[in-house]
Parts: structure tokens; sequence; C-alpha cells
């Protein structure tokens, strides 16, 4: 069992890690970090502490109306993508300890293609 990082929770709530396959278990977000534990196998988990975290990226639907998912992407370790029945509620969570320029929106589907039309001509055109 792993110990925790929190002195205070100030949030737990069901959700899936998609680190390597889907994992099942629960976020808690404390006044250390943030933490998630898989709910049937006791040593897979993730903590990370606030100071490592460098960005939250959201993936936002429906100008803002539904998030599905969400990643922190840590200083040296990583991306780590996580989804939640109430993302929203989740990240307001955050939002005391993660800086609000270092929460940031994913590129849309519509944005990837439109940065990938623009590379292609660019290349083109030199």
């Amino acid at each position: 069992m792993a110990q925790s990082l929190n002195t205070k929770v100030d949030l737990v709530m069901k959700a899936t890690s998609f680190h390597s396959m889907n994992n099942y278990g629960n976020i808690m977000i404390g006044d250390r970090g943030f933490e998630y534990y898989n709910e049937r196998k006791v040593s897979d988990y993730i903590q990370i502490p606030w100071e490592e975290v460098d960005y939250v990226i959201a993936s936002v639907m429906f100008k803002g109306k539904y998030i599905p998912r969400f990643a922190i992407q840590t200083k040296r370790n990583g991306t780590f993508t996580f989804s939640a029945n109430k993302t929203k509620e989740l990240l307001r969570a955050m939002r005391p300890y993660v800086p609000s320029e270092r929460m940031v929106r994913s590129l849309s589907f519509f944005d990837v293609l439109k940065r990938s039309f623009k590379n292609i001509f660019s290349k083109k055109k030199k």
C-alpha cells in the first residue's frame, strides 16, 4: 500500500487512467499533490506533487460544456492522461494549486488538421 502525499484531501473521485492500459480507480486532490490509486491492484498508483506539475491539458468540447479527459504533463516523467465523470469539478479542485496560465486547452481535431495543412503548404513554397 502506498503512503499518501496529502495531509488534507480536497476531493476524491472515481476515474480512469490511460497510462498503458485503461485502469479504473480513484483520484485524490489534496494540499500536496495529485494522486491516483487503482482499485484492483494496490501497487499500481500515480503520485504527482504540485511542484512537479508543468501543465494540465484539458480536452474541451462543445464550447466548454463537456470535458471528456485531461492530461497532466510533468516536468520530468512525461504525460499522464485521465478521465472522470465530473471532470470540470476535478479541474476546479486543482485550480488553487496549479496557476491558471498552466491550465490549457488541447487542440481540437480541426485545429490539428489546419496546422498540418499549413505545414504542408509552407514546405511546398520553399
